[in-house]
């Protein structure tokens, strides 16, 4: 989609409600509704964490959305495909300060040149302990990308006419951080597969998106 198509249509999604559960129910996994009742004790401790979709025109202005590639490590997000974010630090004056900050560190996308549009629905992560608030952001120029290299292994520039196609929804079998198979729900984009609470927090701006565009 044309970048000046997309900023145009845009503003629209302040004054519609989210799609919320709902849609990112689309794409949980199975055993999800089966791990939050087991942690329900535990879900009250949760940890606090922020990601940013953000989208921007590249060099021939269509529009793009940036998704990370996390490095593997001893972790249940190893090897995994996540929006850009990470945990609060004390200096953090509230979340959008958490999703901006850490954007800037793992893709090296000034805070500045951000436009934050919307909050997202928050996600809980059962094997992390975390609830992660998502928000979508633009930036009007487009990005020279700097990864951090010791948590991004690889950045995945998509454009938004592959995440609002349907087709790129499919089902596979994954291994998740129970070492257990399961088949799940998950977006095929750029020949990597986005499942869990990333997919989920994706169909939400998808939907939301949709509505719009």
């Amino acid at each position: 989609m044309n970048f000046d198509e997309f900023i145009i249509a845009l503003p629209k999604i302040k004054n519609i409600p989210l799609p919320a559960e709902a849609s990112q129910f689309k794409m949980s996994p199975p055993y999800r509704e089966k791990l939050i009742k087991l942690q329900a004790e535990k879900i009250k401790n949760a940890k606090q964490s922020a990601v940013l979709a953000l989208f921007y025109p590249d060099l021939e202005a269509q529009t793009k959305l940036i998704l990370i590639l996390r490095k593997t490590y001893k972790g249940v997000h190893s090897a995994q495909v996540g929006f850009p974010g990470g945990k609060v630090e004390e200096e953090d004056k509230n979340l959008m300060h958490t999703a901006l900050r850490e954007t800037h560190e793992e893709v090296g996308v000034h805070p500045k040149l951000v436009t934050v549009y919307k909050e997202m629905t928050q996600v809980y992560i059962p094997p992390s302990n975390y609830y992660v608030q998502p928000y979508i952001g633009v930036t009007n120029q487009t990005p020279i990308f700097t990864k951090q290299d010791e948590e991004v292994e690889d950045l995945l520039e998509v454009y938004l006419s592959d995440l609002l196609n349907e087709n790129n929804i499919t089902n596979k079998i994954v291994k998740t951080s129970y070492d257990v198979e399961v088949e799940v729900p998950a977006f095929q984009l750029n020949n990597h597969l986005v499942w869990g609470a990333t997919a989920m927090m994706l169909n939400e701006v998808k939907d939301l998106l949709k509505a719009t565009l």
